[in-house]
């Protein structure tokens, strides 16, 4: 590029899901009953856990933070997408695309840790049941959970500094829904392969380690499981784990299938999908994976409505 003009890009356009305008209007639709769902489903269970003095517990706190993490992450995606798909306005401009990858990043980030936090939880109940309330204080369930958000939001600053300090003079066409690292890289012109680099390392602290931290307490607690002498009692402590199990499976495999695999995004629409589970569908299943068959958790929300 030297010698050359070079013309900084000030705004991407978002390709999203290209289909007639007819189509446009059923996923609009489709979106916001969605976004709506999402917003009342996980608002009622962090209005729950609140508002319940027999869920103040750290199971309950770590289920509360995760709804609000889910609010956070519809909120910044979808009314983009809303936009997109009703008014076809599908230009964002450089400022706003970063602000959308560092929430977005910051909010993987702290799921990851949150995640693994529960798992922890659910490791000192089973594997030392004696001590969990000793171990488990409303303290370290405050700590962990602060922690988790700090860590995920503190280290996407460093993640988006050095992709925002790339050079975009080419093409400003990005061919995903929103505003993700490997699409915005592909759209670089200049060697960003520091960017490229730093993104990579970051990705397998984040997502490798606290998924072998994850295992390796799932790993003890299966262990425990086997060793009790009662078949009740082993599916008592399998149940306590199973909701946690299935998300940690759903968000890891989406997240390992997008970003550890080469060249994660390209122009198959099949990514756009594998992006819209963990982006979309995620926070709609996962407060239902961990409620509806938790009896304690419905009994206080039947309390909370009304029709206890």
């Amino acid at each position: 590029m030297r010698g050359e003009n070079v013309t900084q890009v000030s705004a991407f356009i978002l390709v999203g899901f290209p289909t007639a305008p007819r189509l446009q209007y059923l996923l609009f639709l489709l979106f916001l009953l969605t976004y709506l769902f999402v917003l009342v489903e996980n608002l009622a269970i962090i209005l729950t856990v609140w508002g319940s003095p027999s869920l103040h517990r750290p199971m309950y706190y770590f289920l509360g933070s995760m709804s609000f993490l889910e609010l956070w992450y519809v909120c910044d995606i979808i009314p983009k997408m809303l936009d997109g798909f009703l008014l076809q306005r599908r230009r964002i401009s450089f400022v706003g695309c970063m602000t959308q990858l560092y929430f977005f990043s910051s909010l993987v980030g702290t799921e990851c840790v949150l995640l693994a936090s529960m798992a922890y939880d659910r490791y000192v109940a089973i594997c030392h049941p004696l001590h969990y309330q000793a171990i488990m204080t409303t303290g370290l369930c405050v700590q962990l959970v602060a922690f988790s958000f700090m860590s995920g939001f503190t280290v996407s600053v460093i993640k988006v500094y050095f992709i925002s300090s790339a050079t975009f003079c080419g093409s400003n066409v990005l061919n995903h829904f929103f505003c993700d690292v490997s699409p915005i890289l592909r759209l670089a012109c200049m060697d960003y392969s520091t960017a490229e680099l730093v993104d990579f390392v970051l990705a397998f602290l984040i997502l490798v380690l606290l998924l072998v931290a994850t295992v390796l307490s799932y790993g003890h607690v299966t262990l425990a499981v086997l060793r009790m002498p009662s078949a009740t009692g082993r599916w008592r402590a399998f149940s306590t784990c199973a909701s946690h199990l299935t998300v940690v499976t759903i968000f890891y495999t989406a997240l390992l299938f997008m970003y550890v695999r080469p060249q994660a995004i390209d122009s198959r629409s099949s990514n756009k999908l594998i992006s819209a589970v963990y982006t979309v569908l995620t926070p709609i299943i996962n407060p239902l994976i961990y409620c509806l068959r938790n009896k304690e958790f419905k009994g206080a929300l039947k309390m909370a409505l009304g029709f206890g």
